[in-house]
């Protein structure tokens, strides 16, 4: 059985990946595993598609016993994974004092532990040639006062994911991390509880259809990174050239 895997499938990037695969006429995947916290909203995909047949999973993979329960369900099946799309994460905006460690430690085994989790479950069962792509941030290119945990984790995504490519070369499995900005989405609900979105954040926003479609191409391409936007690929840009010392004298300051 032939299986595409995506993360973070109820809303934002997520959602929009799931979207890019369904038009996608090359996809020939026998079914597509959607794995969220939220099961009605992984409902809607078998009434959108009805075409596809689509496993829903409504797993939160911040909890053990959610990622033994998937660890389980491959090792029995045993599926050919052509396609592992790692979306799921949120942040929060704060001061690392003024968050409380309940959701810091969420944070960390969401953006960073679900990363790893979620890799060793289905590396294995990827076929020769397969494609994984994982959502990090422009936030790894640099540390971030009021976002710290969050930029931290993200670094984390996009450093294993450099190292698992080059593991897999013999594998020729095209891998990518999708490096955006802020981006039009749901996580900007939960990130803003308890500060603003700063105005050098909004002037980047971008659009996630925009950010989802080119993160695809570039895979196809088994680019390392995906960045879109001019303004982001300066930064990434920036964040090599500079001390990220000389960025973190204005960064962060009211």
């Amino acid at each position: 059985m032939k299986i595409g895997v995506i993360t973070g499938a109820s809303s934002g990037m997520g959602k929009e990946f799931v979207k890019i695969i369904m038009q996608d006429k090359t996809k020939g995947m026998d079914e597509i595993w959607v794995i969220a916290r939220r099961r009605e909203r992984l409902e809607m995909w078998p009434k959108l598609y009805r075409k596809q047949k689509f496993r829903i999973f409504p797993l939160d993979l911040s909890q053990k016993k959610d990622l033994e329960f998937l660890k389980k369900t491959v090792e029995e099946e045993k599926p050919q994974v052509e396609l592992l799309i790692h979306c799921a994460g949120f942040g929060i905006m704060g001061k690392i004092d003024e968050l409380s460690m309940e959701e810091q430690e969420e944070m960390v085994d969401v953006n960073c532990r679900s990363v790893t989790e979620v890799t060793s479950i289905f590396l294995p069962y990827m076929e020769e040639g397969g494609r994984m792509i994982y959502m990090a941030s422009a936030a790894a290119f640099l540390p971030q006062p009021g976002f710290a945990v969050y930029a931290a984790g993200k670094a984390f995504v996009l450093s294993y994911v450099r190292a698992l490519r080059a593991e897999n070369r013999h594998r020729n499995l095209k891998i990518t991390a999708v490096c955006p900005g802020a981006v039009k989405t749901e996580f900007f609900n939960r990130a803003l509880e308890k500060r603003h979105l700063p105005a050098y954040k909004k002037l980047v926003m971008a659009d996630p259809k925009r950010v989802v479609k080119k993160a695809w191409k570039d895979n196809l391409k088994n680019k390392e990174l995906s960045v879109y936007g001019k303004a982001i690929q300066l930064t990434r840009l920036a964040a090599k050239i500079l001390p990220h010392s000389v960025f973190l004298q204005f960064m962060g300051r009211k």
